[in-house]
């Protein structure tokens, strides 16, 4: 099996983890494939050098599976890079809360050997893709978790003039406006007080940052539809954000927004469901006055 292996140049404390993976990863006999910038971090920070493994420059072709070792942002990068190459990816978790990125440290061997044995599923995820008139982002106009419209600059809010299929829906008066899938109704959305999704919905949430009326809520609709955004801002610029990576734009930019033609795949435990990771990761049903 060829495995891809990504993270970050950062949190040295996690090296023993690193290196049970790949212990674990040659004992299994895979044939191991490291990001470069993640090679020279581990090399040149840590002084580690793991042994049998090929330096991936960007061809992900190969690749069967790819690790993203660190947190949910981590993962994020680790889509960018792998771009629109059907390969899973399971996150290993050195981060906090890991929506994406579930695997603890004490799940990381009994995990491993469950990838070797075919003994996991993959789960589809909607990707969204921004149309501007100009490229952006280095040609990756793509996004997992969402799109963000967001202020630059100032104090003062936004105007986003907002359609769908061409349907004019209203004008967020704010500091933003996101636009999330059920991936990414977990991450910025659901900070806004935007509603979670289940990852299999074919759905897409509009969530505006701090809106200038309290009537304008966060608003589901079909993962179909096309959304055509237009900014109105006492300054000339605005931002757009896709999970994390931004851009400034001049004002007068009309954006587009729709479903990609093309999905992410986040591989789980067979036993893991969203349920669960609910549970866990926002303490649903937990009782503080238990001891």
């Amino acid at each position: 099996m060829k495995i891809g292996v990504f993270g970050r140049d950062y949190q040295e404390d996690k090296l023993p983890l690193i290196q049970r993976l790949f212990n674990k990863l040659s004992e299994r006999g895979a044939e191991i494939f490291v990001q470069r910038d993640f090679y020279t971090f581990l090399t040149e920070v840590t002084k580690y050098t793991p042994a049998n493994v090929v330096v991936l420059d960007g061809n992900m072709s190969e690749l069967d599976i790819a690790l993203s070792v660190g947190g949910d942002g981590t993962f994020l990068r680790t889509v960018v890079q792998i771009n629109q190459h059907a390969i899973p990816i399971l996150g290993i978790n050195t981060g906090r809360l890991g929506f994406l990125a579930d695997i603890g440290s004490e799940q990381l061997e009994e995990t491993l050997d469950e990838l070797f044995e075919h003994r996991f599923r993959t789960e589809e995820r909607m990707m969204l893709e921004l149309h501007v008139p100009a490229p952006l982002f280095q040609g990756y106009q793509y996004a997992l978790n969402e799109v963000a419209i967001l202020r630059r600059d100032t104090s003062a809010m936004i105007t986003i003039h907002t359609f769908l299929d061409d349907q004019y829906l209203t004008s967020y008066q704010s500091d933003g406006l996101i636009i999330a899938t059920p991936t990414g109704s977990t991450a910025y959305s659901m900070s806004l007080n935007g509603p979670i999704i289940l990852p299999e919905s074919d759905n897409i949430v509009l969530s505006p940052v701090a809106p200038h009326s309290l009537n304008v809520r966060p608003l589901v609709i079909p993962g179909t539809h096309r959304i055509t955004l237009r900014v109105e801002s006492r300054t000339p610029t605005f931002l757009v954000a896709l999970d994390g990576r931004s851009e400034v734009l001049p004002t007068d930019t009309q954006l587009t927004v729709v479903k990609a033609d093309f999905k992410t795949y986040v591989i789980h435990r067979l036993d893991h469901t969203f349920y669960q990771t609910l549970r866990d990761k926002l303490l649903w049903g937990v009782d503080k006055r238990v001891k």
